[in-house]
């Protein structure tokens, strides 16, 4: 009788709860689809209906990460085929997740926003995409290339209707590898390059400072010294005339 009881009231419980378990999950639905289109409009995404579409509008989130949506369908599919095997599905299930939070990192660097706003996608995804559906970021591509750019990680499917990620002329440099975190001589951003929100350029480095050479004094020359006069001759003297000597007398 009791056992009875019981199944009951949870079948009651879930007839209650369950219409506002799934009018929730409609709503989160919709708000987030909404979310998505927004950041496909500044995106370039043709098309708003793509953001409405289940699956496909998060296949498009992560192509616009830079990142293969192939890959991620995957994931899905192992996730649901081996859920059923002890923390092998789980497993599945988190990467798939952490290729969704990759895509988002990239996704928030094209709209000006640093690395730390994972920790808001992280806990709620809504809330990240509601700020970046309605703030005044733009799209920006002209970032340096994902880390994953040269491997089998990498997007390079092509899509109608979703704009290619690569900017033109190619991605900047890494300021990273470069000397003094700044990017090499000479190089110039691609047409179209919006800097982040309260970025500030770094100032040119001052050309070396060169002390002018001190004033020199030409030298002193002392003037002429005038001629000297004809040094005197001594005057000539004759010798003293010399007595003969004196005979003497004759004895």
């Amino acid at each position: 009788m009791y056992d009875d009881d019981y199944g009951v009231g949870v079948a009651l419980a879930w007839l209650v709860f369950l219409p506002f378990f799934l009018l929730f999950l409609v709503a989160a639905y919709v708000i987030g689809s909404w979310f998505l289109m927004k950041i496909f409009d500044k995106a370039g995404v043709q098309g708003r209906w793509r953001a409405w579409v289940p699956v496909y509008n998060t296949l498009i989130f992560v192509k616009l990460g830079d990142l293969n949506p192939w890959w991620l369908l995957i994931l899905w599919g192992g996730a649901v085929v081996l859920g059923w095997v002890p923390v092998l599905g789980w497993l599945i299930g988190m990467a798939a997740f952490v290729y969704t939070l990759l895509a988002a990192w990239r996704v928030g660097l094209k709209l000006q926003k640093e690395a730390v706003w994972l920790i808001l996608y992280f806990f709620l995804a809504i809330v990240w995409l509601g700020i970046n559906a309605f703030d005044r970021s733009r799209w920006n591509t002209a970032i340096p290339a994902a880390p994953w750019a040269g491997n089998f990680l990498a997007d390079n499917t092509v899509w109608a209707g979703v704009p290619s990620q690569v900017p033109a002329g190619g991605y900047p440099a890494n300021p990273a590898t470069s000397p003094a975190g700044q990017p090499p001589a000479g190089y110039q951003p691609p047409a179209g390059y919006q800097p982040p929100a309260g970025y500030t350029p770094p100032a040119p480095p001052a050309p070396p400072v060169t002390q002018p050479p001190a004033a020199t004094t030409p030298p002193v020359t002392p003037p002429p010294a005038a001629p000297s006069a004809p040094a005197a001759e001594p005057p000539a003297t004759e010798p003293p005339a010399t007595e003969p000597p004196a005979e003497e007398p004759k004895q």
